[in-house]
């Protein structure tokens, strides 16, 4: 199949495409920046040359870019919790998933896959198999809750989407150094020794890239896949670390007041910071493990033949990946620096 992916330089976007290649597909990529393809690429040992340059907030370029095509991955979102791009994650992500998905539908692509978000499902009470949308009323899960409900409106009317709902996403390289990429950096150099009480659902990009894959069958109608993974608290996460690196990474979890303030506090500094520095603490990031929302990623195993691989293996390729991206000192990488 010719499939057409958005966001395809981003982290989650690059090894989607990498694992469409893999699978025999042909990939065109909508990018902004085509001059990013090969710094993201590069490092997953695959080459596209079928790049439309445009962005998914442009009509024209969508349209151009699905012509001819016979599925697409919409992956292309603006994924932050930092207070500083709280306007472009608002009006990017609900408008460019209207542009993607309704444009694919319009043409009769199939399947239609929306790269969605456990940030949209979760909720106080816990989740049901029906995945019903969440009650986070902060920026990001706002603009994911949106954007679900534009492909859920596309659902109900029979059109063939998928979503594909990642939790926070694990494993190597990740070009922008994300959110969870910066978290495991800060544990890895012992500069976080403290972390909300709570759980929340994370996984390996590779692992949400085989699911993404693995929906690549047209005439199976409207389907919602939550990636398997691991529901971790900071105990598992920081014990993980230490498995991997040999080294203690002690944390506490101090009362969720406290950790409420310093997170206003984080948050009024972050907006002042330059934009290549962030602190770790954001409110968003709290209230999403206070929520400890589960989910049962058992029918999508059982669907699509995607489990979640071991938790360790992917904190050990996190870290190597951000020490070869000269991000993390290699002292901090314990015994994997003998590896």
């Amino acid at each position: 199949m010719r499939v057409l992916v958005t966001g395809g330089t981003g982290f989650v976007g690059g090894h989607v495409v990498a694992a469409l290649v893999a699978a025999g597909h042909d990939v065109r990529m909508l990018v902004r920046r085509p001059e990013q393809v090969p710094t993201t690429l590069g490092p997953l040992g695959v080459e596209v040359g079928d790049v439309v340059s445009g962005d998914v907030l442009d009509r024209a370029s969508v349209e151009r870019a699905l012509d001819g095509c016979d599925a697409v991955v919409h992956a292309a979102a603006v994924f932050s919790l930092d207070p500083r791009r709280t306007g472009e994650v608002l009006t990017t992500n609900e408008r460019a998933t209207e542009l993607v998905l309704g444009g694919a539908v319009e043409r009769g692509l199939d399947p239609v896959v929306h790269v969605s978000s456990t940030v949209a499902l979760v909720r106080h009470g816990g989740t049901t198999p029906d995945l019903p949308l969440g009650d986070l009323d902060l920026p990001y899960a706002r603009s994911k809750i949106a954007s679900e409900r534009v492909a859920r409106r596309l659902q109900d009317a029979g059109a063939p989407v998928t979503c594909v709902y990642p939790g926070g996403v694990l494993g190597p390289h990740d070009p922008y150094l994300g959110t969870i990429a910066e978290l495991m950096l800060w544990i890895a150099s012992g500069r976080l020794p403290v972390f909300p009480s709570g759980r929340m659902h994370y996984v390996d990009v590779r692992d949400v890239a085989a699911v993404v894959a693995a929906t690549m069958e047209p005439g199976r109608g409207p389907r919602r896949y939550v990636v398997p993974g691991w529901q971790l608290d900071g105990d598992a996460l920081y014990g993980a670390v230490r498995r991997v690196t040999g080294r203690r990474r002690p944390h506490a979890e101090p009362p969720r007041a406290v950790l409420v303030a310093f997170a206003r506090l984080f948050d009024r500094v972050n907006r002042v910071l330059p934009p290549h520095l962030h602190l770790p603490g954001d409110p968003e990031s709290m209230e999403l493990m206070a929520r400890e929302t589960a989910f049962d990623t058992s029918g999508t195993t059982a669907d699509l033949g995607v489990s979640a691989r071991p938790l360790d293996d992917s904190v050990r390729d996190t870290l190597l990946a951000l020490a070869e991206q000269g991000r993390l000192r290699r002292r901090h990488l314990g015994r994997l620096r003998a590896g």
